[in-house]
């Protein structure tokens, strides 16, 4: 249920909902292996933060992935702090659907992690993914090192020049340094493996990305 008009544009912060202080409550542990979902998490693991529409069926494409951690739903990219999801759904946050994957790099690289990424679904779909509309389900990548950003880039160029030549638009995936990313509450943690028969939206374009199969990204 959403309480609000969406709109297609993103607020400004002067337009956001004003939010809250407290986070809100959510899951302790990671319903599919058990490891803490806020951590503390093991020395020398890496973090990134993918947005690719609802994250129920997102969040899945990432905890199969050998070398994984752990992941979790959440909002990211907007201005009000600690949203509910009804209140992200309005459009009035800013925020888009994200999953944190917590990974170990030297099991999976980044790269690797971009692949899924870009294949499991349409980046070049703007505020929308397949009948999911609004600015929450825009695309995204959100990391921290400058280096990580300098290599999702590159994904992002060489995954363009891809779909463009399968007669595609232009990828709108957005990749920024990772801001706060705020936990999704308790149901959406893990949902398709709490609810295996539940509603998945992601569908990708059929257009492989070489990022991570040893093609350069140039």
């Amino acid at each position: 249920m959403l309480f609000f008009r969406k709109s297609p544009e993103l607020p400004t912060r002067e337009e956001a909902l004003q939010g809250r202080e407290a986070a809100i409550p959510t899951a302790r542990d990671h319903f599919v292996n058990g490891h803490p979902l806020k951590g503390p998490y093991p020395a020398g693991l890496k973090s990134a933060v993918f947005a690719l529409g609802c994250f129920w069926g997102a969040e899945r494409k990432f905890w199969q992935v050998p070398g994984v951690f752990v992941t979790a739903a959440g909002y990211i990219a907007g201005h009000t702090p600690n949203p509910t999801y009804e209140e992200v759904c309005s459009g009035r946050t800013g925020h888009t659907e994200g999953v944190l994957v917590v990974y170990d790099p030297a099991a999976v690289s980044l790269d690797q992690l971009l692949k899924v990424f870009f294949e499991a679904h349409d980046p070049t779909q703007g505020m929308r993914q397949g009948n999911d509309i609004g600015t929450q389900y825009r695309s995204g990548i959100y990391l921290d090192d400058p280096a990580d950003l300098a290599r999702a880039e590159a994904a992002k160029s060489a995954y363009a020049a891809a779909l463009k030549a399968k007669g595609f638009g232009p990828v709108t995936t957005e990749i920024a340094a990772a801001g706060p990313f705020y936990f999704a509450e308790d149901y959406h943690q893990q949902y398709l493996a709490k609810n295996p028969h539940g509603y998945c939206g992601l569908g990708g374009t059929g257009v492989a990305c070489q990022i991570g199969t040893g093609v350069a990204a140039e």
